[in-house]
């Protein structure tokens, strides 16, 4: 019997966080403001590297981070949060770019006279509009076979990155406690488990890297990260890091070092670290 043609029309939301990636087209430059001290203008660069034309709609949403760095979405500030949209604005509001081409998204910041003193912020977030028509409609596949149940997924993605506002005397503390190992297993070659413990009015953002030195003096890395921060007001995050081991191998004796570092272009410099000994 024939199978009689069903059309399914399926839209798919996502949002990407990742540094510098919405999607495999949408590339952001940079992937965080900071205004601080004197600043009052900043811009992102959208840079389309598909092959068809793509629009984003942006919006200023506020995040707060969860104990593992997840963001969850809120509309109001819980104790010690402050949020920046208030303090800035933005053009445009929607882009359209095409393929291979780029846009700038100017922001600029109104400080209030009696600003309090601390961090504030908030998250500019790009999201990709669906397309109306195009050669991925159901129409489409249905005209390819006629007795095929057409499925059409098409994916929104997205990207936000935080926009922080620094007014008055802002500073912070990092330590990083609890280091240790989980063991290798079959689903993996182990991990760094530890926690980010912050002080003070301001986040703190930067690189992760973790070495390990052989009781025959042979030093190697064996986990980093790249980006990554502590919001305020949060106290503390939980962090698991995958060690960069062959699989089924584990660290032999010897001592196990975690730096956290400013990012490069912050000047690199030694926020915290810690050290573990195994036998």
């Amino acid at each position: 019997m024939r199978a009689s043609t069903k059309l399914i029309r399926l839209a798919a939301l996502g949002l990407l966080m990742l540094p510098g990636l919405a999607s495999a087209d949408l590339m952001l430059f940079p992937t965080r403001i900071v205004f601080d001290k004197q600043q009052r203008a900043a811009q992102v660069e959208l840079m389309n590297q598909g092959k068809k034309p793509e629009t984003y709609r942006i919006n200023l949403v506020n995040r707060r981070m969860g104990p593992n760095g997840e963001f969850i979405a809120v509309d109001q500030p819980g104790p010690g949060e402050q949020f920046a949209d208030a303090l800035l604005r933005y053009s445009p509001r929607q882009v359209t770019i095409p393929p291979g081409g780029s846009q700038i998204v100017r922001i600029l910041l109104r400080k209030p006279d009696g600003l309090a003193t601390g961090e504030y912020r908030s998250h500019l977030q790009f999201d990709r509009v669906a397309e109306a028509t195009g050669a991925s409609s159901v129409e489409d596949v249905a005209k390819r076979d006629g007795k095929t149940l057409g499925v059409v997924i098409q994916a929104l993605v997205g990207a936000s990155i935080p926009v922080i506002v620094r007014q008055g005397d802002t500073q912070a503390r990092l330590d990083l406690t609890d280091l240790a190992v989980q063991p290798p297993s079959a689903q993996g070659p182990g991990a760094l488990s530890f926690q980010m413990r912050r002080e003070g009015n301001r986040s703190v953002y930067g690189d992760l890297l973790a070495t390990f030195t052989t009781t025959a003096g042979v030093t190697f890395e064996v986990a980093r990260a790249g980006g990554v921060a502590v919001y305020a007001p949060n106290a503390a995050r939980r962090v698991q890091l995958p060690l960069q081991l062959p699989a089924g191998n584990a660290l032999p004796g010897g001592t196990l070092k975690l730096a956290f570092h400013e990012r490069p272009e912050s000047g690199g410099k030694l926020l915290a670290e810690t050290s573990l000994s195994l036998p």
